[in-house]
């Protein structure tokens, strides 16, 4: 029995003593070098050690050394200056799931990861400390550097980094996501079969500070329950359709509540300043949203978009499954103040504004101004109607060189004005009145001009069309049709005026000067996709003190 005593001790002191070789090897370059090439040539991956580190008085510990792992042929997805491996009994049947994973002093990027598989390891509790973290091909470009924290238990998976069930709290020094920087950041939450909770979101940001809850369903719908922001002052290069693109390109964003006081945001052509904002159950859904008993209420110092700027606004709104009930809304515009209260209904996105006033503005019109007349209004507005209309000392200016004209202490009223119908401007029912204390039509002085109108179905009829011109009094009314062509009809009558002011309005230049009586009948068509001049014909009888004259027109000419 001594003999087979003696081999069996003989075999198991040359395994502890291979054990010991190895266990020595392994913790030497040459053995760093052979675990990276093994990996590396038996697996899809690739991994790279400088060394292997094990310490008797963490027994459990196994510490690797400037680690690089990531697919083959490809960018690493995780370089770190040093992994501690914490060792489980699990790992006899499960070799690579760890108790615990810590990354240290390195980079982590999701972008260099496959769609197609998952990371190969597991582990009770990820610690990530001083590590580097991008994500910049994702729908929320993400860049976080700093990051400290953990996740329990981290189980990959090829749908999601965090897993489908674990808890995770990090904080970063930095973080960057859509192109907007934060600092100090503190994210807690939990992962569970794909539904995202963040349970307490804060950070400075943009000068400010935010601080939130949300979550996010396996479908990628958000569900912001409360947000606050702070003091925010942020600037980008971004247009404002690009700042809230990926907004938009998310499946929905619901928010229970958004809070945002002294905030100014400003991009190339757009920018708010001083914003207060409180914002209430709410879903926005690509381009349209939904929404059962939230509200808007909102002011700010300056609100810009383009050439368009309002200062002071104030927006107060119910929103509902029906639409809109905008309870107020104010704001200087143009040297003027705007008021106007009213709603919007879903069901045929029909803006009723029970009362429009403007008053004080000074206003010049885009040079584009026809154009945009022109232009069909968005899907989202159908017509617009106005009940009660009130205007006054308002100065209107047109520097376009073709026809320039200015209307100077803009007085006006009107109801039951609907001013566009199937996505198109107009004047399509109602009442209107206006008159100025001066106006100036392409070099023709008025004083006193004065206009009244009523619109239906088949046409406008200006039944007041009255000004004094130097000594003399200009009379007039007209017609112009709702039919796509816009036929026109004027009648005009001048007494002791002078023979010019038809020549600056387009007549050809008469024979005559000083003061006369005219009366000009004319017919045209106002069809915006042709030419004014071709469509006009009408008479004009005219006698002064020295002689009398009595013109056709045609076509644009007279004959």
């Amino acid at each position: 029995m001594k003999f087979p005593g003696k081999f069996l001790l003989t075999i198991l002191l040359l395994l502890v003593l291979g054990l010991v070789i190895i266990y020595v090897l392994l913790q030497t370059q040459w053995g760093a070098s052979w675990v990276s090439r093994t990996v590396s040539d038996k697996t899809a991956w690739h991994l790279s050690l400088s060394k292997i580190e094990h310490n008797f008085s963490s027994p459990s510990h196994i510490i690797l050394d400037d680690f690089s792992f990531g697919h083959d042929g490809q960018p690493a997805v995780v370089v770190a200056r040093r992994v501690d491996l914490g060792l489980a009994l699990v790992q006899f049947s499960d070799p690579l799931h760890f108790a615990s994973i810590e990354l240290r002093d390195g980079v982590a990027n999701v972008a260099n990861l496959s769609s197609d598989d998952a990371l190969p390891v597991q582990a009770g509790r990820l610690q990530l400390n001083n590590m580097r973290i991008d994500s910049p091909k994702t729908l929320l470009p993400l860049e976080a550097r700093q990051v400290n924290g953990g996740i329990m238990p981290w189980k990959p998976s090829v749908e999601t980094v965090l897993g489908s069930d674990a808890q995770f709290q990090m904080s970063a020094a930095h973080m960057t996501v859509n192109h907007v920087p934060g600092t100090n950041v503190l994210i807690q939450g939990s992962v569970t079969q794909g539904r995202m909770l963040f349970s307490n979101v804060g950070a400075d940001l943009a000068r400010g500070s935010m601080t939130g809850s949300a979550e996010r369903d396996a479908q990628g719908n958000w569900l912001i329950r409360q947000l606050r922001l702070n003091d925010i002052r942020l600037q980008t290069s971004q247009s404002l359709a690009d700042f809230l693109r990926p907004v938009q390109a998310l499946p929905s964003v619901t928010v229970n509540r958004l809070d945002m006081t002294d905030a100014r945001l400003q991009g190339p052509d757009w920018a708010v300043t001083d914003l207060d904002l409180t914002l209430k159950n709410l879903t926005w859904q690509g381009s349209d949203w939904r929404s059962d008993d939230g509200s808007l209420s909102l002011n700010a110092s300056n609100f810009i978009n383009g050439r368009f700027e309002l200062n002071d606004p104030i927006v107060n709104a119910d929103l509902s499954p029906q639409g809109i009930a905008l309870t107020q809304f104010s704001s200087r515009w143009a040297n003027g103040v705007i008021r106007a209260d009213g709603n919007w209904s879903r069901s045929d996105k029909r803006l009723t504004l029970n009362n429009l006033a403007v008053a004080g503005l000074e206003y010049t019109l885009p040079e584009s101004w026809r154009d945009h007349w022109q232009t069909a209004l968005p899907a989202w507005l159908d017509s617009l109607e106005v009940r009660r209309f009130t205007s006054s000392r308002n100065l209107i200016i047109d520097i376009n060189p073709a026809f320039p004209f200015q209307m100077t202490s803009l007085d006006g009223s009107g109801e039951n004005l609907l001013l566009a119908r199937q996505h198109q401007w107009g004047i399509w029912s109602g009442k209107l009145s206006l008159n100025a204390a001066e106006a100036t039509f392409n070099r023709a002085d008025l004083r006193h001009p004065s206009l009244s109108l009523t619109a239906d179905e088949r046409q406008i009829q200006i039944t007041e069309l009255s000004a004094f011109s130097g000594s003399g009094l200009l009379e007039g009314s007209a017609s112009v049709g709702q039919q796509p062509d816009r036929p026109v009809a004027l009648s005009l009558k001048g007494q002791a005026v002078a023979a010019s002011v038809l020549q600056n309005w387009g007549w050809p230049a008469l024979p005559a000067s000083g003061p006369s009586n005219f009366q000009l009948q004319l017919n045209a068509s106002l069809n915006a996709n042709a030419p004014l001049k071709p469509s006009v014909n009408g008479s004009l009888s005219l006698r002064t003190d020295e002689q009398q004259l009595q013109q056709q027109m045609q076509g644009g000419e007279v004959k």
